[in-house]
């Protein structure tokens, strides 16, 4: 129908006409809604005659329809650009999903997109994506080749170069100049055995012939491990090695090196030929013994030249390059406990072994030749620098090892040492080292006679260690005959167990914690204590049986009692109760009153003692045992004499240092400053030291009276005189000396402890002998021109436990249960739960007799060595052992830039290419 047809709109008014009228006005029907009708924000962009959003109301869908049409120009008005709907008005909102608005100004980047709504908006183009990553490569090529005309390929000879570090006494005297020489003799390739070679290759980069000389793989590992905090790994080409050898004037561990390196890699590995980067490999990579390149690890290792080694050779000094603290026989214990001559021999050959069979895998050995190395090349002396002989070997390793065991707060790495160029201030005093040595001597000259006694006198040695309550500065240390010839630090870890030199620590903890009531359950007992005075009484018995708290006999694992000795099988006391007090236990070294003490505190809070006092709990062995208050542990004489130091300091605990300061050509590195704490009351500790005095002035210590001096101290001896110990103080000085009989000729296999019946012409060997000779006639010179200082006077403690003791004596047994007893085998404390790292073999005290094999108050019959190590006795340090490879990959070969400290103290932890 025509529009001139059409009826005119009917009035608007009252009816069902109006009403049907009503909703369709604001329906949202096909007509178009007048602007501000239907309520959306979008009416208020405002309309053609600009009302503001506001339109006379239409009178219905015809006259609508016919608005609609003239503003378009036609039957209908298409929607607006931006705006959607299929019938909107000219200005009206329309019923589309378009956005609103004009189309703005066309972007170089569409970004959001404008043409999608809700989440499609937001994901980009092909255009765009296709961009960008030509723009990334782009970009990346770009930086590439500048950084590529930036570096310049290497040259060892200049480049890979270290200084000296020089060592200063205490009293800022030189002391050595040693451990960051360059010992290098760069040769040429014709001059290098092709089997070392091939050893390399075949263990570090097979694909050496072949590849790029970049491992994007390895680099892209060892930036992730750096961003993370980790040490980075290997897995990087001998190429890469080779330029990280090359570029020693920077080994920061940051990405702009990391860049350069892969950068200098990239150029290396495309202009210079295979041969001379083997070549510059090999004269440039860090073997152990201070030794830098092939000709210098030959004649380190093997005192030959280069050209002169076999295959086996080749393989062994292919297994340095991982890492020499872990792989040169000779071990380096002042870097890590771990890296025992045993256990590094142990690695080296597994890795020896590895290497030829690879070597054979890959075509580069034939299996005829390679049967030939089924074992370890014979190695020389691994010190050949004079200048550490005596005891400045040890004194630099014990520095070194502090340094780098504490590499957090020192700021000294083993790579940072080897770069050298430090001054490395000690705390060690020339004249007590001087003083401590001669002492030592003195009396070894004196009595160890092996020619005379072969036998008997063969293999001993001492131990020494000597600090300063009042700091917990090292101030001297015996370490052996001479650092050029014995290579373990005996101040340092041996293994040798303490003896009655752990009581103190009993005494400790009975009068801080006290012992538990028997009458309590278990929960109520560790809380309501007795605190215990030194004139408590125990039973002084001889093969006492012992109880646990609560007075119920102790059994073993395989239900056997606990018959407790004392030295010499004596019975102390009167009967019927053999009471005598703990002062005058300690005095004489009774075993069967601080071992029945120790079940009474509660061995775990003998530990908790030990540990206070600044003993290591990875040297405390069998703490389930009563016999773990006798002392089967085995710190070390740095240890001990810090420990006892504690008391003497009146229970402010120290913990043991060597390096006061280090700086560098940049100023200060490193300055100590001690935290001291109070390890115990000044009640206890006061009271523990006026107990040891007693031992010194009226019984097993007398030989350690020191003229006008008051003096603590406390013997020890183990079961099969195996080791002899004295540990005593002053105000001013404590000072530990250990004696043992221990075969030090590496090339001997399953190395024991030997006992040390007969030794010095002497039916055993006491603390109360030489040990006690030796700290008498040191403390004496080096304490001369110091004023004479007297204990603090202690305050009475706790309370006399046992005031009356009714223990049951020992009921005499039956032949057959005599002849039972006496076949049983000694019960035998477990290996200790907590980790250990290896040490030199501990003694073996397997008792004959059941009943007894204690000497000068040492273990009972149960305390049976269980091979627990100080593994931080490193002068206060303590390092987690790593756990180096003993297979690699094709690539898993360490360069040797990790590798170590120089000859002092072998290498790294072979951990990679940095």
């Amino acid at each position: 129908m025509s529009e001139h047809r059409r009826k005119p709109p009917p009035p608007q008014g009252d009816g069902r006409a109006a009403a049907r009228r009503g909703p369709a006005a604001s329906s949202s029907g096909r007509s178009a809604a007048p602007r501000g009708a239907t309520g959306s924000p979008s009416d208020a962009y405002g309309s053609d005659d600009g009302s503001g959003g506001e339109e006379r109301p239409y009178g219905g869908r015809a006259e609508a329809r016919r608005a609609a049409q003239r503003g378009a120009g036609g039957r209908r008005r298409a929607a607006e650009p931006g705006r959607g709907g299929r019938r909107a008005g000219a200005t009206g909102p329309g019923r589309g999903r378009a956005r609103g608005g004009a189309p703005g100004k066309k972007r170089i980047i569409d970004y959001p997109r404008v043409d999608r709504d809700g989440w499609h908006r937001w994901v980009p183009s092909w255009r765009l994506m296709s961009g960008l990553c030509l723009a990334f490569f782009g970009s990346m090529v770009a930086v590439a080749g500048v950084g590529y005309a930036l570096v310049s390929v290497p040259d060892v000879a200049l480049t890979a170069t270290a200084q000296n570090n020089v060592y200063y006494w205490s009293d800022g005297t030189e002391m050595v100049s040693t451990g960051g020489e360059t010992n290098r003799q760069i040769i040429n390739l014709s001059q290098i055995p092709k089997e070392m070679q091939n050893a390399v290759i075949s263990q570090e980069n097979k694909t050496f012939e072949t590849d790029s000389g970049v491992d994007p793989m390895g680099i892209a590992r060892a930036v992730y491990n750096m961003a993370q905090g980790q040490d980075t790994q290997g897995g990087s080409t001998i190429t890469q090695q080779y330029v990280k050898n090359a570029m020693l004037d920077d080994q920061s561990q940051t990405l702009t090196r990391k860049f350069k390196e892969l950068f200098v890699s990239i150029k290396v590995g495309t202009s210079v030929p295979k041969d001379e980067i083997m070549e510059g490999y090999l004269n440039s990579a860090y073997y152990g013994r201070n030794a830098y390149g092939i000709q210098a690890a030959a004649r380190a290792y093997f005192n030959k030249d280069a050209i002169d080694l076999n295959a086996g050779e080749c393989a062994f000094l292919a297994a340095t390059l991982k890492g020499a603290t872990y792989y040169d026989p000779a071990g380096s214990t002042a870097i890590d406990p771990a890296a025992t001559p045993e256990e590094n021999s142990r690695r080296a050959l597994l890795q020896m072994q590895d290497t030829l069979n690879k070597m054979v895998e890959y075509g580069h050995l034939s299996a005829e030749e390679r049967a030939k190395f089924t074992e370890l090349p014979e190695v020389q002396n691994p010190r050949s620098n004079t200048a550490l002989s005596g005891q400045i070997g040890y004194l630099v390793d014990l520095a070194n090892g502090y340094l780098v065991n504490n590499e957090e707060k020192t700021n000294v790495s083993e790579q940072r040492l080897r770069e050298g160029g430090l001054s490395i201030h000690t705390t060690f005093d020339k004249k007590k080292v001087e003083q401590l040595e001669k002492a030592v001597e003195g009396v070894q000259e004196a009595n160890i006679d092996p020619e005379k006694r072969p036998d008997t006198d063969t293999h001993v040695q001492f131990g020494g260690a000597s600090i300063d309550p009042a700091s917990g500065a090292i101030v001297a240390i015996y370490g052996g005959a001479d650092a050029t010839e014995h290579f373990t630090n005996n101040a340092d870890q041996t293994g040798a167990q303490v003896g009655s030199t752990f009581k103190p620590f009993v005494l400790a903890a009975a009068m801080n914690w006290g012992v538990r009531d028997p009458e309590l359950g278990p929960v109520q007992a560790q809380e309501e204590r007795t605190q215990a005075s030194p004139e408590s009484l125990y039973s002084g018995e001889n093969k006492l049986k012992i109880n646990n708290y609560d007075g119920s006999v102790w059994h073993d694992e395989d239900g056997k009692e606990w018959l407790q000795v004392n030295d010499g099988d004596d019975t102390y006391g009167e009967e019927p109760d053999f009471a005598i007090d703990l002062r005058t236990a300690m005095q004489h070294s009774v075993n069967s009153a601080y071992v029945q003490l120790g079940m009474d505190v509660g061995l775990d809070k003998v530990e908790e003692a030990a540990i206070d006092a600044g003993l290591l709990e990875d040297s405390l062995t069998g703490i389930d045992f009563p016999s773990f208050s006798l002392g089967i542990s085995d710190p070390s004489a740095i240890r001990m004499a810090g420990s006892y130091a504690t008391f003497a300091e009146s229970g402010e605990q120290n913990d043991p240092f060597s390096v006061t300061k280090v700086t560098s050509k940049d100023g200060e590195v490193f300055k100590h400053a001690g935290t001291p704490k109070q390890a115990f009351s000044s009640k206890v500790a006061d009271n523990v030291t006026d107990v040891l005095k007693t031992v010194v002035e009226d019984g097993t210590g007398t030989n350690a009276q020191l003229e006008g001096r008051e003096v603590a101290g406390k013997t020890g001896t183990t079961d099969d005189n195996l080791s002899a110990w004295f540990v005593g103080y002053t105000p001013q000085l404590s000072t530990a000396i250990s004696m043992f009989r221990y075969p030090d000729d590496e090339t001997v296999k399953n190395r024991t402890f030997l006992p040390m019946y007969g030794t010095g012409d002497q039916d055993s060997i006491h603390g109360a002998s030489f040990p006690s000779e030796i700290w008498h006639d040191y403390m004496d010179e080096a304490l001369k021109g110091t004023k004479a200082e007297k204990f603090p006077e202690p305050e009475p403690i706790g309370e006399i436990v046992n005031d009356k003791p009714s223990p049951t004596p020992t009921p005499t047994p039956s032949a057959t249960e005599t002849e039972e007893e006496e076949e049983s085998p000694t019960p035998t404390p477990p290996p200790s739960t907590t980790p250990t790292t290896p040490s030199p073999p501990a003694p073996s005290s397997t008792c004959t007799d059941f009943f007894g094999c204690e000497e000068d108050g040492g273990t009972d019959n149960g305390g049976t060595d269980t091979g627990g190590t100080d593994t931080g006795g490193i002068d206060g340090g303590v390092t987690d052992s790593p756990d180096p490879s003993e297979t690699t990959g094709e690539t898993g070969g360490n360069n040797g830039n990790s590798n170590g400290n120089g000859s002092l103290f072998g290498g790294g932890n072979g951990s990679g290419t940095g």
